[in-house]
């Protein structure tokens, strides 16, 4: 039987108004996807602007010619192109938050991959009660992981740093949450940049998560490449083993001092620190 293990993965943007974001490649679709094919990565983790434009990619193509998988797919572009979030204090907004987020959710299982929550979830404030927040945001989930599920896939939920949203910043409270809520099918994306700022022990709280935990954003403490900031990876990489997570690590990180150069450094990293050993 063959032992699971934590695969990687690497960003690729193709959101023009994201180029100077935290993705590792930004030269299109399929130049990111044979470069990261050539660094040794096993998947990629495509931000794109809207369903339609992921369904306009020769994604099944591209995967398939190169042996990759579609890690994730992100939903940041609602955000960054129409400002729309789960919290919004406009209710037509918050509709069109999760229809397009539902829009991702089947664009991204069409290839086995799951869709994130990220800047989309908002935060309270502007006329919304955090007790509002969260009675738009637990509502969102329940029915975003019902989708998921539907879709045959999970739903990626992550948990910010508090310069990006005022709703969540610890993984355990994240866990307490989503449990709370009764929502099905949401698991969490544990970011370690985000998780560097808030946790006082990153290791421990990826234990306390668990089977919780869906995905993993593998980058080091100043959101370069893992291996380019001060992040101590060798415990982390011992709780992911211990809780038996066997999803994707992906770099979610600048490319800095260049894309070949971050995607390098990541994968030296994955192989030191994330592999089973």
């Amino acid at each position: 039987m063959e032992i699971a293990r934590i695969r990687s993965s690497v960003t690729i943007s193709v959101v023009p108004e994201a180029k100077n974001g935290p993705f590792v490649f930004h030269d299109g679709w399929e130049n990111g996807c044979r470069r990261a094919k050539e660094a040794g990565f096993d998947g990629v983790e495509l931000f794109a602007p809207s369903s339609e434009a992921i369904r306009s990619l020769p994604v099944a193509g591209v995967l398939t010619d190169l042996g990759l998988s579609l890690a994730a797919v992100g939903t940041g572009g609602g955000w960054v192109r129409h400002q729309w979030h789960l919290c919004h204090p406009d209710p037509t907004v918050r509709a069109r938050a999760v229809d397009f987020i539902k829009g991702i959710i089947d664009a991204g299982a069409e290839h086995g991959a799951p869709a994130i929550l990220g800047s989309m979830q908002g935060r309270w404030g502007d006329g919304v009660s955090r007790e509002q927040a969260l009675d738009f945001l637990g509502s969102a989930l329940v029915d975003l992981g019902r989708h998921a599920a539907q879709c045959g896939t999970v739903f990626l939920y992550e948990h910010l740093n508090r310069y990006e949203t005022n709703l969540f910043n610890l993984t355990a409270d994240a866990k307490a949450f989503i449990q709370k809520t009764g929502a099905e099918n949401v698991r969490l994306l544990c970011d370690l940049f985000h998780m560097n700022i808030e946790e006082v022990d990153i290791a421990a709280a990826i234990e306390e998560a668990g089977d919780m935990v869906g995905h993993v954003h593998f980058v080091d403490s100043n959101r370069h490449a893992a291996g380019f900031g001060h992040t101590d990876f060798a415990p982390i990489g011992a709780a992911l083993r211990k809780i038996g997570f066997h999803g994707f690590a992906s770099a979610e990180a600048f490319p800095k001092p260049d894309a070949e150069s971050a995607a390098q450094k990541t994968m030296e990293s994955f192989k030191a620190f994330l592999t089973n050993g």
